[in-house]
């Protein structure tokens, strides 16, 4: 497996167990006003980066050189950033707004990022031969 896919991997888990943890301190504390950064958490951090890590696993051409690192560092460090701000500015810190806009757009160009490693065509040296039917 792509060492991209192993780190996407292990980063949606680390999300997963943040996701959980918010959902359930809302669940005991009863104030779910941070419904919202629960929910990106889970679906950017923990679904999104599991399906990325899945498609680089299935084209580790693609995986290969530094525009995907590039792009996981760009879409992480968003999904971060945005993760930690949202929840406070839902929490009540309106003078944190500004760098939710701005994580964002960072999570934002993380996903244009992937979206054209997507669609370039694959170095013709580095695509694996197709298997035999067994």
């Amino acid at each position: 497996m792509p060492r991209i896919s192993e780190y996407y991997f292990r980063s949606a888990i680390l999300f997963l167990i943040v996701g959980i943890s918010i959902g359930i301190h809302m669940s005991i504390s009863q104030n779910h006003n941070v419904t919202g950064a629960h929910a990106h958490i889970n679906l950017l951090g923990w679904v999104t980066s599991a399906l990325f890590g899945g498609y680089y696993a299935l084209n580790p051409a693609k995986a290969a050189g530094r525009l995907p690192m590039i792009q996981y560092a760009v879409f992480t460090l968003g999904v971060i950033v945005m993760g930690v701000s949202l929840y406070l500015l839902l929490a009540g810190n309106t003078a944190v707004e500004p760098i939710v806009a701005a994580s964002s757009l960072i999570t934002f160009a993380g996903v244009l990022l992937f979206a054209w490693i997507v669609w370039m065509p694959s170095a013709a040296g580095s695509r694996m031969a197709p298997r035999a039917a067994q």
